[in-house]
């Protein structure tokens, strides 16, 4: 596939930086205060420094093995084409889920800016997300340079806003009452739960390793880009968490928006709403561009159906891309339809990943040379922390496994056949 090779360590790093900010950067820390308390910002600390080795390992692999398939093309060069098949096959059906939970997010940012015109907002939550389905196809239909301009500017301003409250509280410091230490008290259910809702934020990482063909120098770029993308992710996250934790009276539910209000007088649902609707379609909009380039790769290699192949005057899969933002869209209106919660989706979501996750980490023992092995089998270490920190909610996860290795393998020996 003839990519375009046009992203530098910056531009790279902030695909990744809003990929993982997404929907979340404005929802999650209010979340994990309600979880953990004053512990919550202990928990986002954990998650990045938990998170390093594991994006290590991901750079390592697509800088030595650049392919479109990315996680599916590691585990299938180390474990077989089906094991492969079936990674790639998780991935694909797994993003419509996550792209509709993030897409719920974004509405919940929308909502309350169209509140004044739309009146009853339960009757528009379905087109608004439609449209902003259509606004993606027309971003990516473009190529995935025109997106990673946008995002570089999106990711600026994201930080630029926290920066922004984190000066006007130090400006502010002295009238604002720090919390009493004397009623912190550790509990390790809600610590556990705040950790489980703060893995949604650190999933794309993996996205990433779909486009590494799109680097200008992926051997040079790649880690660093990966890097430099979640650290500046971990930090915000840690700095908004610990900054509500400050401004929060006693047993105050603040969001981020309430924050900005407390600390400049008002703008805070307009600015953050526009900021987090930007963020949500960033995310569905890097996650889309990747299960295309998949869904490309899978139709060369007749896992997928040939019509899939063709690609547009920009070298993007536009067929691929139609079909996923069409899966979405079904998830979207059976969602409403069955009143489905987004609790259950996002929990869905992480179960999946988190065993795309262990097979890539798996995969890199064999692929990644010796000097690897330890950052390795850390990463696998982690990957099996999440799996008994998610308990139920793999089960989705583990039911994909049980329908697409058997149809998969029966693919396989039936196309065996038919060449014999």
């Amino acid at each position: 596939m003839n990519s375009n090779h046009k992203l530098n360590l910056w531009q790279g790093a902030a695909l990744l930086a809003t990929t993982l900010l997404g929907t979340g950067v404005f929802i999650l820390p209010q979340l994990t205060i309600a979880q953990a308390g004053p512990y919550a910002s202990w928990a986002w600390l954990l998650l990045t420094v938990l998170a390093i080795p594991v994006t290590f390992v991901f750079a390592a692999l697509a800088r030595v093995l650049p392919h479109a398939a990315g996680p599916a093309h590691f585990v299938g060069e180390a474990f077989g084409p089906l094991a492969g098949r079936v990674t790639g096959l998780m991935f694909v059906l797994v993003v419509p889920l996550g792209a509709s939970a993030a897409m719920m997010m974004t509405y919940s940012f929308v909502a309350p800016l169209l509140s004044p015109w739309l009146g009853d907002l339960r009757y528009w939550q379905l087109p608004v997300e439609l449209m902003f389905l259509m606004l993606l196809w027309l971003l990516n239909r473009r190529g995935v340079q025109l997106s990673a301009k946008l995002q570089l500017g999106l990711t600026l301003l994201i930080v630029a806003v926290v920066l922004l409250m984190f000066g006007a509280f130090a400006y502010q410091a002295d009238n604002v009452p720090l919390p009493d230490k004397t009623t912190l008290e550790f509990n390790t259910v809600g610590f556990t739960a705040a950790l489980a809702l703060g893995f949604w934020s650190f999933l794309g990482v993996e996205a990433m390793t779909h486009l590494a063909q799109d680097f200008r120098d992926p051997k040079r770029d790649l880690v660093p880009a990966l890097l430099l993308g979640l650290l500046v992710v971990g930090c915000i996250y840690l700095g908004c968490s610990h900054l509500l934790q400050i401004l929060a009276k006693p047993g105050e539910d603040l969001s981020m928006a309430d924050g900005f209000n407390r600390l400049f007088g008002g703008g805070g649902y307009l600015l953050i709403g526009v900021l987090g609707l930007c963020s949500g379609l960033a995310t569905v909009n890097v996650y889309t561009a990747s299960v295309a380039r998949l869904c490309w790769s899978f139709s060369n290699n007749g896992v997928l159906p040939k019509a899939l192949q063709p690609l547009n005057r920009h070298q993007v899969p536009e067929r691929a891309l139609g079909s996923i933002l069409s899966l979405m869209a079904m998830v979207l209106c059976g969602a409403e339809w069955l009143d489905a919660g987004l609790p259950d989706l996002i929990g869905w979501v992480n179960g999946v990943f988190v065993l795309i996750y262990l097979g890539s980490m798996s995969a890199a023992l064999r692929l990644l040379p010796s000097k690897h092995r330890l950052v390795v089998c850390i990463s696998i270490g982690i990957c099996l922390l999440l799996v008994w920190m998610l308990g139920p909610a793999m089960s989705y996860a583990l039911l994909l496994i049980l329908i697409t290795a058997p149809l998969l393998w029966w693919q396989q020996q039936w196309l065996r056949a038919k060449t014999v």
